[in-house]
């Protein structure tokens, strides 16, 4: 005869993957009960032998998703009839004191997806699990559910639902969940705006940048300009010559999706910390409001 328990758990576990985690804890204990998301915690019931509830209790904190932070479990005894299976049900509303994670990079698997011209998400840049991609840039409000996000607008495929229901799947209840067929695309615009009728933008937005053109690159959080240069050390030589203060690098990326670019970080003269990122080895850098766009060619801004 097993008995109940209600586990309340504060912390960063929304848009962590942290739902279908405890989903999967509760099948290796052999646990009935639910999740749910409420406010900014989670709610869980479950049932079973005494050890099995000891185990399930502190496994939440021990075995957390890697972008979880558990920062506290309530326990307490539930005395509702035990139910059949384990799921995750609805969001409920609540209190928000605490956000999502903010935006994450590309995990290895993905990655790996990405490069693979046999998988379907091939050279699909918004490609994503619950372990990477898009979080605070895509958030409207908690609980943190698709409906919640800019995402919502981007009904799934059958076979992203698929994979979104599966709780087997790395992408179960992963909000931004998306392919080429369901999800947002790449395109290409010129200076006013209009649409360039270009197969891949990728490619030819690394053409223009390779033959001097300069690239105002949209992402979920904003705007990157983007451009050549010959030589990041002789920009971070300009850089100091103009007072500003450079944190750290430049710092060549040698492996992963960034492989070849070099970054650096540095200090503008009132406080505020910039990255600049090199396509291979361009940059761009704020002064006031506006943002000055230099190269060795052209040494005067």
């Amino acid at each position: 005869m097993g008995e109940g328990a209600e586990f309340v758990v504060t912390g960063i576990v929304q848009g962590v993957g942290f739902r279908p985690f405890v989903w999967r804890l509760a099948q290796r204990l052999r646990l009935a009960g639910e999740v749910r998301n409420a406010g900014d915690h989670v709610v869980i019931r479950a049932f079973g032998p005494a050890a099995a509830l000891d185990a399930f209790e502190a496994a939440l904190a021990v075995e957390a998703p890697p972008l979880a932070r558990v920062n506290a479990v309530r326990r307490t005894p539930c005395p509702a009839a035990q139910p059949e299976g384990f799921r995750i049900v609805e969001s409920a509303a609540g209190a928000v004191s605490v956000g999502v994670v903010p935006d994450v990079a590309t995990c290895p698997a993905c990655r790996a997806e990405i490069a693979d011209p046999a998988a379907r998400r091939f050279r699909y840049a918004f490609t994503n699990c619950t372990d990477c991609g898009p979080r605070f840039s895509i958030v409207r409000g908690l609980p943190y559910d698709r409906a919640r996000t800019t995402m919502a607008g981007c009904a799934l495929c059958p076979a992203c639902r698929a994979e979104y229901e599966d709780p087997a799947d790395r992408r179960f209840h992963a909000q931004p969940v998306a392919c080429p067929a369901c999800g947002p695309r790449l395109w290409l615009e010129d200076g006013e705006g209009a649409a360039l009728p270009w197969a891949d933008p990728v490619a030819e937005a690394a053409r223009r940048l390779a033959a001097g053109g300069i690239l105002a690159v949209k992402g979920i959080g904003g705007f990157h300009i983007a451009f050549y240069v010959d030589d990041v050390a002789a920009a971070k030589a300009y850089l100091d010559a103009k007072g500003v203060k450079t944190r750290m690098g430049p710092i060549p990326v040698s492996d992963g999706p960034a492989a070849g670019q070099t970054i650096l970080y540095f200090q503008a003269p009132w406080g505020l910390q910039l990255e600049a990122i090199s396509y291979p080895n361009g940059m761009a850098y704020e002064k006031g409001a506006e943002t000055v766009l230099w190269s060795p060619k052209n040494p005067d801004k």
